[in-house]
């Protein structure tokens, strides 16, 4: 499940990474486009933090 979790992150998190990029060339919605890619990085970062937790299992 883990793995599952990381991809899923991974990808948001390029395409978050895509979207504040490609940003500049939407004329009208550079604004929106990019504070999209700000959330999608910002959910890509919670993905982990909220559904694995801490690894203190060691």
């Amino acid at each position: 499940m883990s793995a599952v979790l990381f991809i899923i992150a991974m990808g948001v998190f390029v395409f978050g990474m895509w979207l504040m990029g490609n940003a500049t060339h939407i004329v009208g919605f550079e604004a929106i486009v990019f504070f999209a890619g700000i959330v999608c990085i910002s959910i890509s970062m919670a993905i982990p933090m909220s559904f694995l937790g801490r690894s203190d299992k060691a």
